[in-house]
């Protein structure tokens, strides 16, 4: 077959270069009319849905597409918390503690507390209801305070030794230990609060005259508080 010679170079396999025109003896494009790159004499590429057509191949038929069209996308579910942050509690309850000292939690923060919950001595003279994991990541960290701090150390002794864990009965309710009741006070009119990570059980009168002291500074204490944290 005829060469050409490029750039001193003798190319075999190639023939005349024709603008617009194929190398019919070109092996890797065996088709005439294969188009060029015409500034370069090389096979080019054609735009999709543009190229000749194959020998003994069909134009597909006119008419709608084959491809069924596919249904809108349904909206996102919710994201769930991310997993390992504890629950947050809010809200205020009033539940009562019967003559056994047990105490029916309340139906959201039973779900949030689980089945593994320790209550314990908390400050003001109520008392803590934490969830286990919670429980024990305070736990831990005051010890590794109190390795060298006897005020921690005094703190982390009446704190462990005043905790008590709790498995809710089939009807959601919880025993009050006598010892955290005595603490606390607690007899049968009670409230208890969420506050984050935690819930705390109060004596009724002992919370609403707390309550009455603090909401009068309330403001006071936000601007103390607040910046703190961003807001």
């Amino acid at each position: 077959m005829a060469g050409e010679t490029v750039n001193g170079m003798q190319e075999e396999g190639f023939g005349p270069a024709q603008s617009g025109q194929g190398y019919a003896g070109y092996q890797g494009y065996p088709y005439p009319g294969y188009p060029m790159y015409p500034a370069m004499g090389m096979p080019g590429q054609m735009p999709m849905g543009q190229g000749a057509a194959m020998p003994g191949a069909q134009a597909p038929a006119e008419g709608p597409s084959p491809v069924a069209p596919q249904p809108a996308a349904a909206a996102a579910p919710a994201q769930p918390a991310p997993m390992g942050l504890p629950p947050l509690m809010l809200g205020t309850y009033t539940p009562k503690i019967d003559a056994k000292g047990r105490m029916a939690l309340p139906a959201k923060m039973r779900a949030q507390l689980g089945t593994g919950l320790v209550m314990a001595r908390g400050q003001e003279r109520c008392v803590y209801l934490l969830p286990a994991m919670e429980f024990r990541r305070i736990a831990m960290q005051i010890q590794r305070t109190s390795m060298g701090d006897k005020a921690a150390r005094d703190y982390l002794r009446v704190f462990l030794s005043g905790a008590v864990d709790q498995d809710p009965d089939k009807q959601g309710r919880v025993l009050v230990p006598q010892m955290l009741r005595d603490y606390a006070n607690l007899g049968s009119d009670i409230v208890v609060i969420g506050v984050g990570t935690r819930a705390e059980i109060w004596n009724r009168e002992a919370w609403e005259s707390y309550l009455a002291d603090k909401e009068q500074g309330y403001a006071d204490i936000a601007d103390d508080v607040l910046p703190e944290v961003g807001l």
